[in-house]
């Protein structure tokens, strides 16, 4: 029973953390954005969820006790006008500047976070969240289990979204401005336009996963917002595959699971007195995981699809023919 429990936990939060890879998929392999502000929109859509769904906190804000649907929709949508407002902003920067000023500002979210006690309590944190399914069953493990039967249906619905979307002409225009934004300028697209478009739609499902996550542990604070989250949601993607939703999900789990047993192994195998240190080489062992997959295989596990359009799959036979 207990390792059923685990893996049911184990597997709901790979699915929460696989929609911020989607996100950063669409962002940085689909439409070269390095956009290294993951962490600040999935405590945007953390903190709304919070705000909407928890109880009364006599000392912070919120506490409207909503259904959990809205607290979900609420970070959707708080995180995209977050994203609007950001990708404004920043999004003509290229590459490392992206990169800073993206950073920038989820350290900017996490700092609101910590300081403005009056609204998010600070390091106490907002407690007492409502659980998914939990008012249905007394047995933790069957509530749990219907939360990740939820999680799944969410993860399975965005993945099929995303695919289409890739698949269509709005997808082949984000392709072409990462491999050349002149050229597609010059076929008269609006390159900011798209830019935007994509910085804004995965940033709206990094909030969603924050939004599930703090739902399901029933607690957020600035600790849920540390750099290191944007790390490992960068090493899920180059794991899994650049460009790829399958290897974007298969990356999470694969990287997930090496971060989950590397803990409990490292545990078992330092001596009392390193087990302090246990976080750090964990956190070493994923780096060096990332730099031997850039350096032996830096498509990913799935490298990324050659997608055709049907009309030049069809100008294609056409010439065949002639």
């Amino acid at each position: 029973m207990d390792i059923l429990s685990y893996l049911i936990f184990f597997a709901i939060i790979a699915g929460i953390y696989s929609l911020s890879t989607l996100g950063l998929n669409l962002q940085w392999g689909f439409t070269g954005l390095m956009s290294v502000g993951i962490v600040g929109f999935f405590g945007v859509g953390a903190y709304t969820t919070a705000f909407l769904t928890g109880p009364h906190y006599p000392d912070a804000f919120g506490g409207f006790g909503l259904p959990i649907p809205v607290g979900l929709v609420g970070a959707l949508v708080a995180s995209g006008i977050f994203a609007l407002f950001v990708g404004t902003v920043t999004i003509r920067l290229r590459d490392d500047f992206l990169a800073i000023g993206t950073f920038g500002i989820a350290i900017c979210v996490q700092l609101v976070a910590m300081n403005w006690k009056s609204v998010t309590r600070g390091f106490d944190g907002l407690y007492g969240l409502p659980k998914p399914f939990a008012g249905w069953t007394n047995s933790p493990l069957v509530s749990n289990a219907l939360y990740l039967a939820a999680t799944t249906i969410i993860v399975a619905a965005v993945y099929w979204g995303m695919e289409r979307m890739l698949r269509s002409p709005w997808g082949r225009v984000l392709r072409a401005i990462r491999e050349d934004e002149e050229a597609a300028g010059a076929l008269g697209k609006n390159a900011f336009s798209y830019r935007l478009q994509s910085f804004v739609l995965g940033s709206m499902l990094m909030g969603l996963s924050g939004a599930l996550y703090a739902n399901f542990t029933g607690f957020v604070s600035p600790l849920d917002m540390l750099p290191i989250f944007t790390f490992q949601v960068f090493v899920m993607l180059t794991v899994g595959g650049n460009g790829n939703n399958k290897g974007a999900i298969a990356g999470t789990i694969i990287v997930w699971a090496l971060w989950t047993l590397t803990e409990s192994v490292l545990a078992a195998a330092l001596p009392p007195t390193l087990q302090n240190q246990v976080a750090t080489v964990r956190v070493v062992m994923v780096g060096l995981v990332l730099v031997l997959m850039l350096l032996y295989r830096p498509q990913g596990i799935f490298p990324e699809e050659k997608i055709i359009s049907p009309e030049a799959r069809l100008g294609g036979r056409s010439g065949n023919d002639g």
